[in-house]
């Protein structure tokens, strides 16, 4: 069989599947705009399909018919794709009506310039033709890419089999008809292949038509996809004009024909970088997008979206600034002064906060200016903060009148391509103002670019605001963290006070006895190495400086008792045997105060008369340390909110922190402090620490002050 044979059959199979496909859709009658496109691109692919197939039967069809076939089945398939991207609504009775966008107009566009690529072929010869239909190929994909590009998850799912067929088609002629421009012939294989491939993904399109039966897909054409869809575009347009111009070098140039071709392609591919790499000339294609394409200059859902995400460190163009203020603000300025930019194309800027009395540089992006602070009572100053303007400085300079013939400060003034001047305002405070450099494009800062910038100041004011409000709590915290562990450091002096106190209370009776003398040598160092830890606490802020060590818990107790036995009652000890090899992690003064604490609360709650006692054992991995008294007891409500609040006593000298702390420090290890008690009943205070395995455990030496206190059976 012949090769011409090969491609009618091919032709015909992809008639006669897209013509079942039109009968269906047509049985169907869609009541939307979408459903009738596709209805009639599907019956204008089965006519092309035919035609080709008639004329390589017959010569009755002229080349002619072949061409305006194969531009209508394009057309039809970029008509068809430009209307899925419509705003859909339903009326009150439940009909559904679809409502044009923008996307209208833009494939109407694109069909004006696929109606002028054909005719132009038609004087071009072999080289127009196949450039042309390359042409109808790159905007089939260009449409098609955009439309599936932005249509949601569940649109996709409907569109996903008819994407893949218009994919194939419209890929297989860009491959095709690419070569033969290349080669200006057809490649026969290609050709007879055509048929058939049509044919193989008229099953795909039916698929995709059963899925979505009204064709409604509420997707809005953005700025983006017309800035890309012009890119792309051009960009194909660039590369047609390139490739016949390197036609035409390579067969009419003589024997420099291809290395002419070779350089002109080179000089080509580096220019569409440049320009494409060109900051510039993406300013110029968005602001000429926006005022021929659309009725407002700004997509504000993008453009919002856009400035949070920039403002909250997320966007990747937020440089942080070189200069930070006291406040500590740069990295967010950068981000601001960057955000406001992207708004009107500018490529930087600079702002400045407020500070006591002035306004001081806070950082900015490609800013060459001043850094100078502006006084706070300048009338520059003072004129923003009265009326919120947004100032352009060309404008200011042409026509000083409209703005009160305002003198700006020299610092701003004097600022090399300075434009615009926004203000921050947070309530009726100025907290800022930000200085733009000129835009990479001409931009005319009309009502709509005054608007956006004055909402995004606000939006601004509002992030500094709220960075300032954090800055001033976090020092505020620091100042109640270092009160707090003033505090802690006052207690801990009135207990080494004490100390100091009892030794000299015991110096009238024991004085001259070498052992007290000894006695007090070593309770003094003692004192000096405990206060100079106290002021190493303060100057550090962290509490305790020196870390906790596995240390044996039987004589810490002994120690702690040793402390009270010159009090009435005397405490009573009871350690269960499993503690005399247990050790815990602990700071053995810190846990001797502790114990120490809650045996003095104790014995003052139990009186002279009653009883105190402390116990300990291990249960369950842990160390547990009972404080037991038969006082008065406390209430609930007492121990609920006034027992471990810190400055709360009922003591005349107390200081309200000690229980506090001691709750703090067991947390700090790990365990915990509860307490069980009725009013008449006494009191039980439970320390419970978790027990250490560590192999080295240390045992601490009974502490001098202790000594001292257990030798003064007077109770002084």
């Amino acid at each position: 069989m012949s090769l011409q044979r090969v491609a009618i059959a091919g032709f015909a199979l992809a008639a006669l599947a897209y013509l079942f496909i039109t009968v269906l859709l047509w049985l169907r009658r869609s009541a939307t705009t979408p459903g009738r496109l596709l209805t009639l691109a599907v019956a204008l692919q089965a006519a092309w399909a035919a035609v080709v197939g008639i004329a390589l039967a017959t010569p009755v069809l002229p080349p002619l018919a072949v061409d305006i076939a194969e531009a209508l089945r394009s057309f039809g398939w970029v008509a068809f794709l430009a209307v899925l991207p419509s705003v859909a609504r339903v009326t009150p009775d439940g009909d559904p009506v679809v409502e044009r966008a923008s996307a209208v107009a833009l494939g109407g566009a694109v069909v004006l310039a696929l109606i002028s690529a054909s005719a132009a072929s038609l004087a071009l010869g072999p080289t127009g033709q196949f450039g042309s239909r390359t042409l109808l190929a790159v905007l089939g994909l260009v449409v098609l890419e955009q439309v599936y590009r932005n249509a949601g998850d569940s649109q996709r799912w409907a569109l996903k089999f008819l994407a893949v067929a218009l994919l194939a088609m419209f890929g297989f002629d860009l491959l095709m008809y690419s070569n033969a421009l290349m080669f200006s012939a057809l490649d026969p294989d290609w050709f007879v292949s055509r048929g058939y491939a049509n044919a193989l993904v008229a099953p795909l399109i039916a698929v995709a038509a059963v899925r979505n039966r009204t064709w409604r897909l509420d997707i809005a054409v953005s700025r983006q996809v017309v800035f890309h869809s012009a890119v792309l575009v051009a960009v194909g347009a660039y590369l047609l004009a390139m490739s016949m111009g390197g036609y035409y070098l390579r067969y009419f140039g003589g024997e420099w024909g291809q290395i002419a071709q070779t350089l002109l392609v080179f000089i080509a591919l580096v220019g569409m970088l440049v320009v494409l790499l060109s900051g510039q000339v993406r300013a110029h294609l968005r602001v000429l997008i926006a005022k021929h394409f659309f009725n407002y200059r700004y997509d504000y859902r993008e453009r919002w979206l856009a400035l949070t995400h920039t403002l909250s460190g997320s966007a990747a163009d937020a440089k942080p600034g070189k200069t930070r203020t006291p406040t500590g603000n740069g990295d967010l300025a950068a981000r601001a002064v960057a955000s406001l930019g992207a708004l009107v194309e500018s490529p930087g800027g600079a702002l400045w906060l407020r500070d006591t009395e002035s306004y001081v540089y806070a950082g900015g992006s490609n800013h060459r200016g001043s850094q100078a602070p502006i006084a706070a009572d300048d009338p520059g100053v003072l004129f923003l903060r009265r009326t919120g303007w947004v100032i352009e400085l060309p404008e200011l300079a042409r026509h000083p009148a409209r703005y009160e013939n305002l003198q700006l400060p020299q610092e701003l003034a004097s600022t090399p391509q300075g434009w615009l001047i926004v203000p921050l305002a947070l309530e009726d405070e100025l907290l800022g103002f930000v200085l733009l450099r000129q835009a990479l494009a001409p931009l005319r800062v009309d009502w709509e670019v005054r608007d956006v910038l004055k909402t995004a100041a606000v939006q601004i004011a509002s992030y500094l605001g709220l960075q300032r409000a954090v800055e001033q709590l976090v020092q505020a915290r620091q100042f109640d963290s270092f009160n707090r562990m003033s505090a802690f450091v006052v207690h801990d002096l009135k207990n080494l006070v004490a100390q100091l106190g009892l030794l000299t209370s015991n110096a009238q009776r024991h004085g001259a006895k070498p052992e007290f003398q000894a006695d007090v040598m070593a309770t003094v160092e003692n004192v000096r190495q405990r206060m100079q830890g106290l002021l190493m606490q303060l100057r550090e802020g962290t509490r305790p400086i020196d870390k906790p060590a596995a240390t044996r818990i039987a004589p810490l107790l002994d120690e702690a008792i040793a402390s009270k036995r010159a009090m009435q009652p005397v405490p009573e000890l009871e350690i269960d045997d499993s503690v005399a090899t247990a050790a815990v992690l602990v700071h053995p003064e810190r846990l001797v105060r502790v114990i120490g604490h809650l045996l003095q609360n104790a014995i003052e709650a139990a009186g002279a008369a009653g009883r105190v006692d402390l116990r300990a054992r291990t249960v369950d991995g842990e160390m547990r340390l009972e404080v037991q008294d038969n006082g008065r007891g406390m209430s609930e409500e007492f121990i609920r909110d006034r027992l471990f609040r810190a400055f709360e006593s009922t003591k005349e000298h107390g200081m309200g922190i000690g229980t506090f702390e001691s709750r703090e420090y067991v947390r700090e290890l790990g365990g915990a402090l509860e307490v069980r008690s009725r009013e008449g009943s006494g009191t039980t205070f439970l320390i419970r620490l978790p027990l250490e395995r560590a192999e080295h455990v240390s045992a601490p030496e009974p502490s001098v002050a202790g000594a001292l206190l257990a030798d003064d059976p007077a109770g002084t």
